[in-house]
């Protein structure tokens, strides 16, 4: 067997915004593993300013993994704790390698057409017209759950935004998500949730910037409204830590992005633990491409999940990789009557 890889700009349609900025790029890469008969392919969703492993070192890593695929996939994975992107993408490409059918790495009901999965609608930030116009579509879309990114513009105007929308349809019709990146001050972010509580939210993601466990502790002892981290997870690699953390801070959710906790076996870790705590969860892609995108959803689907899920990124982009992906109603489907095509 052996292994290349490459880099990849992905363009934005739109410009998107977040608390972090406004994105009109993002560069991901790609590892395809192969022998004489057949290959496979994994995308490294390596998250700049994000990622724990957005660091100097991370192409020689990759480099380095591609020049050692024969070391196997268990020893790889053991020397690739610290770059939890390049974990995801070797773990998709081998499945997809193995697999007897490309890119189905995990055939189900999903892989076959005939069951799909609830996601979140995703607003991004900007202004309060930009904003309202993508709630609107996106409802006239067939969701009935609505992702807010919020901390961008002042704290009234978002507040008056989201009371609109749930001055129209109420909790039982709509159920909104708000995330803040980590844009709130600790000192400020107990009152603020109190006011957002009163629009009958579902949760909001990461109040706070993570490393702060103790605030962040007592705003989930505190907080009416449900709180679910995200940025929390990212960075720590041991079982130990993982359960003390969430042992420490207590929160209503988690949020798990493959790409950016470890791939599967990473995230299962995560859901294990939170599971034994009582801890609800979700997963989230993290801006990869559909190949990325196809291994998280295929992967959520075999969860057996209930509630939405963030998947709903794969039609962001301008060139994005060609996939049988499709959202319908609120779903994300895949639909294998359709074909893939590689336009890198």
């Amino acid at each position: 067997m052996k292994a290349v890889f490459f880099k990849y700009k992905l363009k934005f349609k739109n410009p998107s915004g977040t608390s972090r900025g406004v994105l009109t790029f993002k560069d991901t890469w790609f590892i395809k593993v192969s022998d004489a008969q057949k290959s496979g392919i994994g995308e490294c969703a390596m998250f700049p300013g994000l990622s724990c492993d957005d660091r100097p070192d991370f192409e020689a890593k990759l480099d380095w993994v591609c020049k050692n695929i024969h070391l196997g996939f268990e020893t790889l994975m053991d020397e690739l704790t610290e770059f939890p992107a390049i974990q995801f993408g070797l773990e998709t490409a081998l499945l997809d390698f193995k697999s007897d059918e490309p890119f189905v790495l995990f055939p189900s009901k999903f892989t076959k057409g005939k069951a799909a999965i609830p996601i979140n609608g995703l607003v991004w930030m900007g202004n309060t017209n930009f904003m309202k116009t993508q709630i609107y579509s996106i409802l006239a879309s067939g969701f009935d759950c609505v992702k807010i990114k919020i901390g961008a513009l002042d704290f009234a105007t978002e507040f008056a935004l989201i009371q609109s929308i749930r001055e129209e349809y109420d909790a039982d019709t709509i159920e909104i998500r708000v995330d803040a990146n980590g844009a709130f001050s600790a000192n400020e972010a107990l009152e603020k949730l109190k006011r957002l509580s009163d629009l009958q939210l579902h949760s909001i993601e990461q109040p706070i910037r993570s490393g702060q466990v103790d605030a962040m502790a007592k705003l989930c002892k505190e907080s009416p409204l449900p709180i679910a981290l995200d940025e929390e997870l990212i960075g720590i690699y041991s079982v130990t830590k993982r359960r003390q953390m969430l042992q420490t801070i207590n929160p209503q959710y988690i949020i798990l992005k493959p790409a950016l906790v470890g791939g599967f076996s990473g995230s299962q870790s995560w859901i294990d633990i939170a599971e034994s705590q009582s801890i609800g969860w979700w997963v989230t892609s993290a801006l990869e491409s559909n190949i990325g995108l196809n291994a998280i959803a295929q992967w959520t689907y075999q969860l057996n999940v209930k509630c939405p899920q963030g998947l709903g990124t794969g039609t962001l982009f301008t060139n994005n990789v060609n996939a049988p992906l499709e959202i319908k109603n609120g779903k994300l489907a895949y639909e294998p009557q359709y074909k893939w095509k590689i336009n890198f």
